[in-house]
């Protein structure tokens, strides 16, 4: 058999510790992951099961990945100061996702909104030294939430080029040395009761879309007037809880927002194309686990006393699978690319409307081929395809949820008409 390794990924610009990284993440998936995720699917309300799981990844007796941004000086891996991040990250996506891409998207998001204070050139000291101990220093997950959606505008504010935030109904009040939030998010990963730090994007002014009204400010979970509600039921991704959070004059000191009024803006912007990227490394980790699976049942079952595989119908689809995961893989591996700051090619900062745009546009392209060579895989395996047993259909249920997330296909391809055909209402 050949490996799921065969597809192309860009040797000459990828991280040195990119083999080190895939080692020590397959060898935890094979053996805390794999022969139990069909059991991770009943588990989403309580993460009885899971909670292990996340411990020996994120935690300081395991992997413990949770700190990889933090700088070495404060107990961390200095990531956040590498000029292979970002394909540090899709690295990291796609192997985690190839297990489970819920516990991909959970372990991730914890790293999203620490971006705006621990990534090159906008390392917040203050707030690293206060938060490190807490990811740092510990066996357990410790998770963090970039608490963004809210129920009247959803990705609202993730459109921060025409809408300037001006639909945030989560407000922040200076009072003396002190923010007061009052608001109400919802959706974001990590939350359902999961989360022990928020990123919040909050106005200082409602209705505003002035860039310096915006701001981003962390809020403990502990923290006097925050309310986290319970964990939806969704189709899949059981290993990644989402609910509602409740700010009612909430109180955190005024060193924990962000940056300041106008730089909270750029840095929030900085924010998005870490998810992008990180949502195409986890559907190529799902496709390359899809391949997997596809190669044993056409290998080993039978039409007309031939494997499945020598069928030329079925080789037209298993072929057409394969082309896909590989082009998908290269242009994941060419976003990362787009948002590191090494030898860089594009010449525009990551917060700028062309390298948006132009994430956007891949996310959304590979987010179209994951789903339909599901679908097609499905097909192949007959009955077998909606069988838990395979885990196509653990795959299948996860991925469109990545497919429909900040902001789903339309705010994509939004974004990209925006850029490449100058639209100037969208």
């Amino acid at each position: 058999m050949k490996s799921f390794d065969e597809f192309s990924k860009p040797e000459e610009y990828i991280s040195p510790m990119d083999k080190h990284f895939r080692s020590v993440l397959r060898s935890w998936a094979a053996k805390e992951v794999m022969p139990f995720r069909r059991k991770y699917d009943e588990d989403w309300k309580t993460h009885h099961l899971i909670e292990p799981a996340f411990d020996k990844l994120m935690g300081n007796k395991g992997v413990g990945i949770q700190k990889a941004l933090f700088p070495e000086e404060l107990g961390g891996w200095g990531i956040g100061h590498s000029d292979y991040a970002f394909t540090v990250a899709c690295t990291l996506a796609e192997e985690v996702g190839r297990a489970d891409t819920a516990m991909a998207v959970a372990f991730m998001v914890t790293y999203w909104p620490l971006t705006a204070i621990l990534v090159d050139p906008h390392v917040n000291w203050r707030l690293a030294k206060e938060f490190a101990p807490m990811f740092c220093n510990t066996d357990k997950a410790v998770f963090a939430a970039n608490a963004m959606t809210e129920p009247q505008g959803g990705a609202d504010i993730e459109n921060i080029e025409i809408l300037g935030g001006k639909t945030i109904r989560t407000t922040a009040r200076l009072d003396g040395d002190e923010w007061v939030l009052n608001g109400h998010k919802l959706w974001p990963t990590n939350t359902g009761g999961v989360c022990s730090l928020f990123g919040v994007p909050c106005t200082t002014k409602l209705g505003s879309n002035d860039p310096n009204d915006f701001a981003l400010i962390f809020v403990p979970a502990n923290a006097k007037g925050v309310t986290q509600g319970g964990p939806y039921e969704k189709a899949g991704m059981a290993a990644d809880k989402n609910g509602d959070i409740w700010f009612e004059d909430v109180r955190v000191p005024s060193w924990y927002r962000a940056h300041g009024p106008g730089m909270d803006a750029q840095v929030f912007k900085e924010i998005i194309p870490w998810g992008l990227v990180g949502s195409m490394g986890f559907l190529c980790g799902a496709m390359l686990n899809l391949y997997e699976v596809l190669y044993d049942f056409v290998s080993t079952r039978t039409y007309n006393n031939k494997p499945l595989k020598e069928n030329d119908a079925v080789a037209g689809i298993i072929g057409r699978i394969a082309g896909d995961i590989d082009i998908c893989r290269i242009l994941a591996y060419e976003g990362a690319r787009i948002g590191d700051r090494r030898n860089k090619p594009y010449g525009h900062p990551i917060y700028s409307e062309e390298v948006i745009g132009k994430l956007r546009n891949l996310k959304d392209f590979v987010s179209d081929r994951a789903v339909d060579i599901f679908g097609k895989a499905m097909d192949v395996l007959g009955s077998y395809g909606a069988d838990r047993e395979w885990d196509i259909e653990k795959h299948w249920r996860d991925i469109k949820i990545i497919q429909l997330w900040m902001g789903g296909k339309q705010l994509c391809q939004m974004e990209a008409a925006r850029y490449f055909f100058n639209c100037k209402t969208l």
